[in-house]
């Protein structure tokens, strides 16, 4: 089922959400204000993204969504607003936002938006990856970082694929060799040099390293 994250800081209407949608066998995630929910979309993999307007803090919805795709996040977001006006809408819709439901809003019906929105998107969720301000595309093999592309070889592209499937996991280095060479396990400071080759790419040219090692086991990136 659908990794959920459900964003709203009316705690009621959080717990009401998450128990139903609990019941139903999703997973779900929960934040009551905006910086809790930017830290999650930014490190975690989900499916949509049901997002409340109003929210304490300097981040409302509308910044997060932004930000979102800002960031090539192109994650679905339902947001949920009391405000109903045609200039509300075109905002949230203008600021990334894929479907819009008022409050309030029947439990049921969120059910059905979130099952239309994940069916209508699931195949190309499934072809980008997206862990932070990093997204690849694996079906074109686009990489971008902070809005810039980044060109990897055949290599490098298997070796960023495993991490950011398995992200935030560390994934042990004997799975990363057997998954770009298979049973040709290569020399021992060969997937060393390869990291290295990814970090210079990944990396180096920008602020934050996302690439990190647990030494005697294997790497993760997140």
């Amino acid at each position: 089922m659908p990794r959920i994250l459900v964003v709203e800081d009316n705690r009621e209407i959080l717990a009401n959400v998450t128990l139903f949608l609990e019941a139903r066998n999703y997973t779900v995630d929960c934040a009551d204000n905006g910086m809790t929910a930017i830290y999650l979309v930014g490190n975690n993999q989900y499916d949509v993204v049901v997002l409340d307007i109003m929210l304490p803090g300097e981040a409302n919805g509308y910044d997060i969504c932004k930000t979102m795709r800002q960031c090539n996040n192109n994650t679905p977001v339902i947001m949920l607003t009391a405000k109903d006006s045609v200039e509300d809408r075109l905002e949230g819709f203008d600021s990334g936002a894929d479907d819009y439901l008022i409050k309030p809003f029947s439990l049921d019906e969120l059910e059905a938006r979130i099952k239309a929105i994940y069916k209508r998107t699931a195949g190309i969720a499934q072809s980008i990856i997206t862990v932070g301000d990093l997204s690849f595309n694996t079906e074109t093999y686009s990489v971008i970082r902070q809005g810039e592309e980044v060109e990897l070889n055949p290599t490098l592209y298997k070796l960023l694929e495993i991490l950011m499937r398995n992200a935030p996991n560390v994934v042990k280095k004997e799975s990363i060799e057997h998954y770009i060479w298979g049973d040709e396990t290569p020399e021992s400071n060969v997937l060393k040099t390869t990291i290295h080759m990814l970090r210079k790419k990944v990396d180096i040219p920008f602020d934050k390293s996302i690439i990190h090692t647990m030494r005697g086991i294997g790497y993760s990136i997140k």
